[in-house]
């Protein structure tokens, strides 16, 4: 796993954390709009969230035999599944807060 606090990860790093070449990761980059890299001084720099993409994208093409169009389309749709995961957590955690105010609103001889 990469350095601990470790904000960003330039592109040798990344070659080296994820088993391929630099030219992959660009070439990818073009291919896959959902790895975001942050460019200072010319440089690409990956954050971990863009690690673990590459992560799984390199697993559908090489290990589970999927083409670029299909791995684009697989990554998209486990975004859109997390997506609505994460809004119907936020919505659950929003109604739990409002029943908890609503059982102060009606007091402890209402239960």
């Amino acid at each position: 796993m990469p350095g601990k606090g470790k904000k960003y990860y330039r592109i040798g790093e990344v070659s080296e954390l994820v088993g391929v070449e630099p030219h992959v990761l660009r070439y990818w980059e073009g291919e896959f709009r959902q790895i975001h890299t942050h460019r200072i001084s010319k440089r690409r720099l990956y954050r971990i969230e863009d690690i673990d993409l590459i992560r799984r994208i390199k697993t559908l093409l090489y290990n589970e035999g999927f083409t670029i169009a299909g791995a684009r389309r697989q990554i998209t749709e486990e975004q859109k599944t997390k997506d609505a995961g994460d809004r119907t957590n936020e919505l659950l955690k929003e109604i739990r807060h409002e029943l908890i105010a609503i059982r102060e609103i009606i007091g402890p001889n209402n239960e």
